[in-house]
């Protein structure tokens, strides 16, 4: 059989070397093989014909039989407008193009009968179609039934390139080449999930006879798409696994103890101790840890990630912290700082901003061991930064850093370190089988005794007197509050207040109260200090943007109001919220809207003020606005490109994916079985060979 991936594109009858490389530089279509796997985006009802004298208020695109009357052109140049007087003895309608009006009008002939296919619009009693598909009745027969509208750019519909031309591309590449369609799945695996064969599969997705039969086929090639990105994912975690050994840490010493036993600020809770469980068995095991340890904001993530460091500590190395910024870095090292100094443990931080002499001093200190602990940002992994012996790395937030910037802290150390990678960021379970497949989860679902769950309140613009009075109230007993507008500068379009002019409202509503402003266009030294002004009480309210989502822990600030709630997605609202009940106080959050608004925005507001619960509101988010920017948090360089699938929605496809993948290498872990023999082909192809980062977490 051909390799359809060998064979260009330009060679299927119709495109050639010009549109050939069109959809190269547009679709990333090379070959054959990437032809038949780029499909429609939805299916339109091919079956009936429309009569004109049915056309009624807001219709879909439908298809209409009938004869031109006549052409005219109006305009110039860019400007101009070819019509045609379209009729099928119900009716007239016009029909109108913008654009290659000299082919269009050299094309179609009046008194001939043609099929149309487009979107009916209604102006002044009149109806029209702009820029149909056109086909001559004795072709358009063969177009009934469902028919795949594809995905285009803007390049490809000045160019001519319509959903229509890649239909017939392909058409014709199935014609030559429906029988060279290979399967990719194992026998036993169509058997046991009963799916089609790959051929079946990719024939139904271009034509298919009925809606079932597009359903079988959409399943087939989910199931295919996630089948592959779990077998490079495992593939990856098993190399790692036994190519980097990790080293044993047997003892749990002073420093573990004497913290667990006189310093640490709070007991433990069961999802705690449940997790030091499993930190501990992975250093204990003989391979790199390669833990994820989740946890909603507030939950003490930070104290677990201490409590492994004081484990390596133990066994005599040291250990570091990296953060995205140099706020988030700095609140980690004051921390941490505050509950190991009682042990006598070395704490340093280093940042952009850290003084010549005091890097200096780290420098020597880390080399000669008596540096225990190193939080910092990017900084930590200057060359110039060398650690005696890093036996445990903590990376929190780590879909901020690139693979390749945290593959240089790992070579700092000739044996690699173990990692432990934070997020306060709540993914779904399924979402994290696919983003951070390769990592061990953990995840602490419980928050520390005597926290209070926030109270969360939705408010409209008619009810802002008596939100500005719960303010005062807890400002009066000595509370502080934040203020958070999504932009700094008006946009009329959007009508959403500036975040200058809430800054100059909130100061004329709290005229007694000492006001900070923090935005993200601020030099960082001027953030800094308006920031430290809230944090060191100085300042009683501080209005801000977005920049506060991360990485400020005010315990006393016991409110939070969100102006324009309905401009923020849940996930940002949920770290939002997350800035205040990080006391033992009751705290606010209040998001204030407009009355008027969508149906989905207020039934998404109404979740938030529904439940605190990270994961509910993940699932939640991912469903109604898909994976979106959190698909750049892959791990180990492993591309996710999915041409059919959706994270978002097809989580039991996932899950039955990555049981047969587990399934398969517990028993042919080199998958080299001749019933499994299509499955490395197929994945280098998927995924050619790059640098190995499988050691990177």
């Amino acid at each position: 059989m051909p390799d359809l991936r060998k064979i260009d594109v330009q060679f299927v009858k119709g495109v050639g070397p010009a549109r050939a490389a069109l959809l190269r530089d547009e679709l990333k279509i090379h070959s054959v093989h990437d032809l038949l796997h780029f499909f429609p985006r939805e299916y339109v009802d091919r079956q009936h014909i429309y009569p004109i004298s049915s056309f009624s208020g807001e219709m879909p695109s439908v298809q209409v039989k009938g004869r031109f009357v006549n052409f005219t052109v109006a305009g110039e140049g860019a400007k101009s407008r070819l019509t045609g007087l379209f009729t099928d003895g119900t009716g007239t309608m016009e029909v109108v193009w913008f654009r290659r009006i000299k082919a269009i009008r050299q094309a179609y002939n009046p008194g001939v009968q043609y099929v149309l296919f487009g979107k009916p619009q209604s102006f002044n009693g009149h109806w029209s179609i702009v820029h149909p598909e056109i086909e001559n009745t004795e072709t358009a027969s063969a177009a009934r039934g469902l028919r795949g509208v594809y995905p285009l750019t803007e390049r490809l519909r000045n160019s001519s390139v319509s959903s229509r031309s890649i239909f017939q591309w392909v058409q014709t590449a199935l014609s030559v080449y429906g029988r060279s369609v290979e399967e990719t799945l194992p026998a036993h695996v169509l058997g046991k999930y009963r799916l089609v064969s790959k051929s079946d599969a990719i024939q139904w997705i271009h034509n298919p006879p009925e809606h079932i039969t597009l359903q079988r086929a959409r399943e087939r090639l989910k199931f295919e798409e996630l089948f592959y990105l779990q077998v490079k994912i495992l593939l990856s975690s098993n190399k790692r696994s036994g190519m980097v050994r990790g080293r044993v840490f047997p003892r749990i010493g002073s420093f573990f103890n004497n913290f667990y036993s006189q310093t640490l600020p709070f007991p433990l809770t069961g999802a705690q101790k449940r997790v030091m469980k499993e930190i501990r068995s992975d250093l204990g095991s003989g391979r790199q840890m390669n833990r994820l340890l989740q946890g909603d904001v507030g939950s003490g993530k930070t104290v677990v990630a201490l409590m492994t460091m004081l484990i390596a500590l133990d066994n005599g190395t040291q250990a570091c912290l990296m953060a995205p910024t140099e706020i988030l870095a700095t609140q980690h090292y004051e921390s941490l700082r505050a509950m190991a100094a009682p042990l006598g443990i070395n704490v340093k931080l280093l940042t952009g901003s850290t003084k010549a002499k005091a890097r200096g001093e780290i420098d020597r200190q880390l080399l000669d061991g008596s540096l225990h602990i190193l939080v910092g940002t990017h900084a930590v992994i200057e060359d110039r930064v060398k650690f005696r012996d890093l036996g445990l790395v903590v990376i929190d937030e780590q879909h901020r850093f690139g693979v390749m910037q945290r593959a240089r802290l790992w070579a700092k150390n000739e044996f690699p370190p173990h990692v432990l990678v934070m997020t306060a960021t709540p993914i779904p379970r399924t979402l994290a089988m696919t983003l951070y497949g390769d990592l061990d989860v953990s995840v602490i679902d419980e928050l520390p005794p005597g926290r209070k769950p926030i109270t969360t309140l939705l408010r409209y613009e008619q009810q802002r007197m008596d939100v500005l009075k719960a303010v005062g109230r807890q400002l009066a007993i000595g509370r502080q509050a934040y203020i958070v507008f999504p932009l700094i500068e008006e946009n009329e379009k959007l009508q959403l207040q500036s975040l200058q002019e809430g800054y100059d409202f909130v100061r004329e509503a709290f005229p007694s109260y000492e006001i900070a402003m923090v935005h993200g266009r601020m030099k960082p030294a001027e953030k800094e200090y308006q920031m430290n002004l809230f944090a060191s009480h100085k300042a009683h309210i501080l209005v801000a943007t977005t920049v506060i989502e991360v990485g400020v822990n005010v315990p006393n600030a016991s409110v939070m109001v969100i102006e324009n709630a309905e401009r923020f997605g849940l996930a940002q609202l949920h770290q939002l919220r997350g800035r205040v009940g990080r006391g033992a106080d009751q705290s606010y959050c209040i998001l204030m809207t407009k009355v008027k608004i969508a149906g989905d925005t207020r039934k998404r507001l109404e979740l938030m003020t529904s439940t605190t619960d990270g994961f509910v509101i993940a699932e939640a988010d991912l469903k109604m606005r898909g994976p979106g920017d959190i698909e750049g948090t892959m791990q180990s360089g492993i591309p996710l490109d999915l041409r059919i699938a959706n994270l978002a929605t097809d989580g039991q496809i996932i899950q039955a994916a990555r049981n047969e993948v587990e399934a398969l290498l517990d028993v042919d872990a080199e998958i080299s079985h001749p019933e499994h023999k299509m499955i490395l082909p197929e994945l280098r192809a998927l995924f050619p060979p790059v640098s190995d980062l499988s050691r990177i977490s």
